[in-house]
């Protein structure tokens, strides 16, 4: 999770920034693939950006894969060993080379950069691979074991497989996706090994690593750069190479706005059960079993004043905000949620679908505004002076007007010193959620913040997306 503090976010609308990023998920055997062309087999660069979303998978996570099924070059995180980062070359299966950090990738949250250099004419081992992790050199490995000099990998040749992100491809067999989350700005480097500071660099202020414009780079005959902008081709290579992907089970849909240099909340997957399972970038969560399970997101504030987008397919649900300090809020447990809690907790505050009560306590206050199934429901949360406003469908409650502060929802003055979560409940449904940077939740209108964000529905005057840009400018 991310307890946001902006001074730890470096200001917005500076430097080189990146639009846009592919939504992938495993569920919908979401991945891409182009038949590679003759390059340099023994030196090349990978540069690739990315968040996960499904962290409970048992399967490895495919950055990148060269070849066929048990004869390819292969980037991956493996879950089975911890998250940790892996590079290989198989034949028939036998690993002819494995290196494994001991760095471990399992923050939702966040996006990793992760660069991986090669070139195998190097005399001295350890610089034949080289893998930086946010602009970092990893020299702390869990396992190790470096290139034979002058090997030629299954990189950059023709005829024979594919080259493929987020999946395995397996010969003569059907699709079947390997990664769940997002990936940005991915790059492929013929015939050079480059360090991590040809594609990022440290903030000055912040010291937090940053993207850097890759449009001077000289890619190589196999090279690539997939930047996910434009909507209606997602493959695209804009190296001036014309290395196109081909897309599979992709659509324009999937294109987020969620980027490293503007990275939106979602729904924090570390709150995981048996009963739950997140997918679409972690902007979908199902439910099941007897009781009701509790979610929250990715980011919590403590100041500021942000909107997001709700709605719940089975039209049964708390819909609010936690503070940190709620007992029960933290793993989903039957019998416990949003406001009304059984041991009479008053952390939390959850308007209930079906007849519009508003709780932070067992007994609620209907306010008029129950919803279903095809309701859209729009949060409005003031921490600067602690106000919780509800609309259904563009229509606030009542007398709420967020714009000008009248009739909301009283925040208890005892969460005045903590930070607040975003989340709701739910029982034996589905739920969808929108922070602005991705969603399952059709938009017809596609406003904004002023700047940020996509929604269905203007945000109130004032109030923001939960992405870091804007969190940086009025956290």
């Amino acid at each position: 999770m991310a307890l946001i503090d902006s001074t730890a976010i470096p200001p917005g609308d500076t430097g080189y920034e990146i639009s846009n990023s592919l939504k992938l998920e495993h569920d919908n055997d979401e991945q891409l693939e182009r038949a590679s062309d003759n390059g340099n087999r023994r030196t090349w660069t990978l540069s690739t950006w990315f968040k996960m979303s499904d962290i409970s998978a048992d399967y490895a996570y495919v950055l990148q894969h060269f070849g066929v099924n048990n004869q390819a070059t292969r980037i991956t995180i493996d879950p089975g060993e911890n998250f940790k980062l892996q590079i290989d070359l198989c034949d028939t299966g036998t690993s002819l080379y494995r290196t494994r950090t001991n760095k471990q990738f399992r923050d939702n949250a966040a996006w990793y950069h992760v660069v991986v250099a090669v070139d195998t004419t190097q005399a001295t081992d350890s610089n034949r691979l080289k893998i930086y992790v946010n602009g970092v050199q990893q020299t702390d490995f869990d396992q190790v074991q470096y290139p034979t000099q002058n090997l030629d990998t299954l990189a950059n040749v023709s005829g024979y497989g594919n080259e493929a992100i987020a999946t395995f491809p397996w010969a003569g067999a059907s699709y079947d996706g390997m990664f769940s989350g997002y990936i940005a700005e991915h790059i492929l480097v013929d015939g050079q090994q480059l360090a991590a500071t040809s594609f990022g660099e440290f903030d000055s202020d912040s010291n937090i690593w940053k993207p850097i414009d890759p449009s001077n780079i000289t890619f190589g005959t196999n090279g690539h750069w997939l930047k996910f902008d434009s909507s209606g081709s997602l493959g695209a290579d804009s190296s001036g190479n014309s290395n196109t992907y081909t897309l599979y089970n992709i659509t324009s849909a999937d294109q987020s706005l969620d980027s490293p240099t503007n990275s939106f909340c979602t729904m924090n997957q570390l709150w995981d059960n048996s009963y739950t399972d997140f997918t679409e970038g972690n902007t979908n969560v199902d439910t099941t079993g007897s009781g009701w399970m509790s979610m929250v997101s990715t980011f919590a504030v403590k100041r500021g004043k942000w909107y997001w987008e709700f709605k719940s397919d089975s039209g049964n649900a708390f819909v609010g905000i936690s503070d940190t300090e709620e007992p029960n809020i933290p793993r989903s447990t039957a019998g416990y949620f949003f406001g009304h809690n059984d041991d009479g907790g008053t952390n939390s505050l959850g308007m209930y679908s079906v007849n519009g009560q508003v709780y932070n306590s067992p007994g609620g206050t209907p306010d008029g505004v129950g919803f279903g199934t095809s309701d859209i429901i729009g949060v409005a949360v003031d921490m600067d002076n602690y106000k919780l406003y509800y609309h259904k469908n563009g229509t606030y409650a009542g007398s709420m007007n967020p714009a000008n502060g009248t009739g909301g929802v009283t925040i208890p003055t005892t969460w005045n010193s903590e930070y607040v979560y975003m989340g709701f409940s739910g029982f034996n449904g589905s739920y969808a959620v929108n922070f602005g940077g991705y969603t399952t939740i059709s938009i017809s209108s596609a406003v904004n913040d002023g700047k940020y964000g996509s929604f269905e529905y203007s945000p109130p005057n004032g109030y923001y997306a939960l992405c870091t840009q804007r969190l940086g400018e009025y956290g």
